[in-house]
Parts: structure tokens; C-alpha cells; sequence
């Protein structure tokens, strides 16, 4: 009896992994799309700072850093009173603006 190979070559031969390299090349293109879009945003003021999503990162530069680092508030972990911040300083990216 004789198999039909034809359904096991569309499967895991040359076709599909053409079509494999198709979506994983796509997917990594809109990652990198998407990835401007999640850098820091930069405030003047702790108290400017709206409520936080957890895993979110903000930046503040007020000053009680050290020279060439800026606070860096984030999202750290859920509580039963919203989401908990936890603040670092960690080193200034570019050039210093006002």
C-alpha cells in the first residue's frame, strides 16, 4: 500500500517552513515597530506623576539624584491598594534637556 507523502511534505517540508520564515520575519518586524514605544517617559515632579499600570516605567528628574542619574519610578507589584511603586536611580540616557 502506498502512502500519500504529499499532506507530510506540505507539513513539515519546504512549504512550511517557508511560511514558518514568513510569520516568525512579519512578528519580528512589528515587535520592533512596537518597541520605540515603550521607552520611559520623563516628568519634572514625582507629584506630577499619574496612577501607575503595573510594570510601567517613569522617569522623574527632580534632582535628588546623583549627577548623571535620574529616578526611575516603576510599577512593582499589585497590591490590595492598587499598584505598589518602587523608585531607583539609574543612569541618564542622552542629553540633559529643560
Amino acid at each position: 500500500m502506498k502512502r500519500n507523502t504529499s499532506f507530510s511534505n506540505e507539513i513539515f517540508g519546504k512549504p512550511f517552513a517557508l511560511k514558518f520564515l514568513c510569520v516568525l520575519a512579519v512578528s519580528g518586524w512589528l515587535v520592533s515597530g512596537l518597541a520605540p514605544g515603550a521607552q520611559a517617559t520623563t516628568f519634572g515632579r514625582e507629584q506630577d506623576v499619574p496612577d501607575l499600570k503595573l510594570g510601567q516605567r517613569i522617569r522623574i528628574d527632580d534632582g535628588t539624584c546623583p549627577p548623571g542619574q535620574v529616578k526611575e519610578l516603576s510599577g512593582a507589584k499589585m497590591t490590595d491598594g492598587g499598584v505598589a511603586r518602587a523608585r531607583k536611580c539609574v543612569p541618564r540616557l542622552g542629553i540633559k534637556s529643560k
